[in-house]
């Protein structure tokens, strides 16, 4: 055990864990940032993702040793109310149907329009291919960041 000091969501966290446990678990189970979603554990499936430095990553395969010094915003972060504009878009357009990606869909979606505020369709889609969605709810996905995007305007 080391102790690790944080900026998490904008806020400096001291964390007495393992340098090598992933980020996913410091969040969820020491820090009880639940929004944050374990989907395979390897990662594939982008239910994991967090913004490290406005960079999307898997948390689930990001240890702890790796982000010292740097600015980690979780799902949490991004809006403390759920009033960020891409969160706003998803609950207009009923995307979620489960609900369990979208953590993980707002997170690589909002670092796309950080990167790109008006992102090309081809951009969006290549940015989004890697983060799952189970239900398939990929099309109106995609419509959520276009009117995102086309609101930031």
């Amino acid at each position: 055990m080391a102790e690790t000091i944080l900026t998490v969501n904008g806020s400096s966290v001291t964390v007495d864990a393992p340098p090598e446990m992933p980020l996913l678990w410091v969040f969820r189970d020491l820090l009880h940032l639940t929004g944050t979603k374990y989907g395979c554990g390897i990662g594939q499936c982008g239910s994991c993702t967090v913004h490290l430095d406005e960079t999307p990553v898997r948390s689930c395969v990001t240890p702890l040793a790796q982000v010292d010094g740097r600015a980690i915003t979780t799902i949490e972060g991004l809006s403390a109310t759920g009033a960020h504009p891409l969160q706003e878009a998803f609950v207009e357009l009923n995307v979620a149907q489960c609900g369990y990606c979208q953590p993980g869909q707002i997170m690589t979606a909002a670092a796309l329009l950080i990167r790109r505020p008006n992102p090309t369709e081809d951009e969006v889609a290549e940015t989004m291919r890697d983060v799952l969605c189970r239900c398939g709810t990929y099309l109106r996905i995609r419509e959520a960041i276009r009117l995102t995007a086309e609101r930031q305007q």
